[in-house]
């Protein structure tokens, strides 16, 4: 870790806890800053806020005051949840108060090459791939997953070495706080419209995702995806080299299909039908890996090694189980219709689908043209009846409505039949029944082996 003097004795305010919030609460303390800690939850109920109380951080619980800024900080590093509507934030910014978030921290102290990766969808699928392959077969240093997919980056940078890399997934969230941050190599994996309640408009949101190369000089390296006419146009702003990949065009400077194989500038790696992981979306995803560990100098065979036995990041098309002929697929991360619509063109089967979540007022009609392989749909949650209308439209016979996710994994083992594919895709956040995306994936998960169990006991 570098031994930055950027924040010795100067007052610093850590603005929500979380894990990236406690780790770059303690980084900052680590490296000489006066820290104060504000965090929303009550303290008696803040178990992470007592834990830095008693490292020596003066902690402040129980609200967000605006009060708080008389203290005259010199810079506040915002939790990438808290919205800039806030009105600390938007106090802080009128003072002319630096607002970083936690990954522009964890930069700062790295000694490691960063390669980071943004997108709408397909970020952790990639994020994870890319660290599965360098990994292979090294006899030197190590490839570090940190960033949004879970593991703070200000933690990983304390114990990483000029030896490793950290393979930084990034979010629109996070990236709107920095400053230098600069991959060596940046991954724009795809742009549709997201978080358009947090960033107020696509256009605030596309710029929050270009910030992943702004940085970047003519020594780094931007790989994009070259289907997407709009990212073509954008990385015509970045100074870095482009490396473009693409399902429909051949491009010599970059990643391509050529009668099912994918080459890299001409040399080719591997059979696209050996992608373990089912969907033309991660056949991009598994371009984009291509391109970043072949620039780190990778091997061929480590690459189609990986991708070839790559199941898939938990709750994000991950292949379950099979049982009695059916395959289960957990994709709990589909928290919008554009992933539900590529997990669904994943499959050439039939399908049992299990969808349904927190309603923001959107509707469905986009999931129509790809509901034509979906034999049975089940639905949950607030957004129910909104699923079984657009499932009506599509024309599917067998439309069921469940209390939750546990009630639907044993309606979908009766409706289906040896050879089929029982996917859990909700098109919806979880939080009307669920705490997170991964609780939900987890109960679909724990039904799975509960029916199983019971089954083979009925059997016995």
């Amino acid at each position: 870790m570098k031994n930055i003097k950027r924040y010795q004795n100067t007052k610093v305010l850590v603005l929500g806890l979380a894990l990236s919030g406690v780790n770059a609460a303690k980084l900052l303390h680590s490296l000489g800053a006066l820290v104060t800690v504000n965090d929303y939850k009550k303290f008696d109920e803040n178990p992470e806020a007592q834990e830095l109380l008693e490292s020596g951080i003066k902690v402040v619980t129980g609200g967000h005051p605006v009060e708080l800024l008389d203290e005259d900080f010199e810079w506040i590093v915002k939790n990438p949840g808290i919205m800039y509507t806030n009105p600390i934030i938007v106090r802080a910014i009128e003072k002319g108060i630096p607002v970083i978030t936690e990954v522009e921290l964890a930069y700062e102290v790295s000694e490691s090459t960063l390669v980071g990766i943004t997108g709408t969808n397909g970020k952790t699928t990639t994020t994870t791939m890319i660290a599965d392959i360098l990994n292979k077969k090294r006899e030197k240093g190590q490839a570090y997953v940190a960033g949004n997919i879970g593991t703070p980056a200000s933690l990983v940078a304390q114990t990483s070495t000029e030896n490793d890399e950290i393979i930084m997934e990034l979010s629109s969230f996070q990236l709107m706080g920095i400053t230098e941050l600069k991959p060596h190599i940046a991954i724009i994996i795809n742009i549709y419209s997201a978080h358009l309640d947090y960033h107020g408009s696509r256009d605030k949101y596309v710029q929050a995702k270009m910030r992943i190369t702004e940085n970047q000089t003519e020594s780094d390296y931007l790989i994009v995806n070259w289907d997407q006419p709009e990212l073509r146009e954008l990385t015509k702003t970045s100074k870095a080299k482009i490396i473009p990949f693409s399902r429909l065009e051949q491009l010599e400077n970059g990643v391509y299909l050529k009668d099912d194989v994918i080459y890299y500038q001409n040399e080719p790696i591997m059979n696209k039908a050996s992608i373990l992981v089912p969907g033309e979306h991660n056949v991009e995803n598994a371009m984009a890996a291509i391109a970043a560990t072949k620039i780190l100098g990778q091997k061929n065979g480590e690459i189609r090694e990986c991708l070839e036995q790559f199941t898939g990041v938990k709750h994000r098309t991950q292949f379950v189980r099979e049982f009695k002929g059916r395959r289960f697929y957990n994709d709990s991360k589909a928290t919008n219709s554009l992933a539900t619509k590529n997990a669904l063109r994943g499959f050439k089967v039939p399908i049992i689908l299990l969808a349904g979540g927190l309603d923001r007022g959107n509707n469905f009609d986009e999931l129509v043209p790809e509901l034509k392989n979906v034999k049975a749909l089940i639905v949950f949650g607030e957004t129910a009846v909104k699923l079984a209308e657009t499932g009506e439209k599509a024309g599917i016979k067998q439309i069921k409505f469940v209390q939750n996710v546990e009630a639907a994994v044993t309606v979908a083992f009766e409706l289906s039949e040896p050879g089929e594919v029982i996917l859990l895709s909700p098109a919806c956040a979880s939080w009307d029944q669920y705490r997170s995306f991964e609780v939900r994936g987890d109960a679909f998960i724990n039904s799975i082996e509960q029916l199983i169990n019971e089954t083979n006991k009925e059997e016995e």
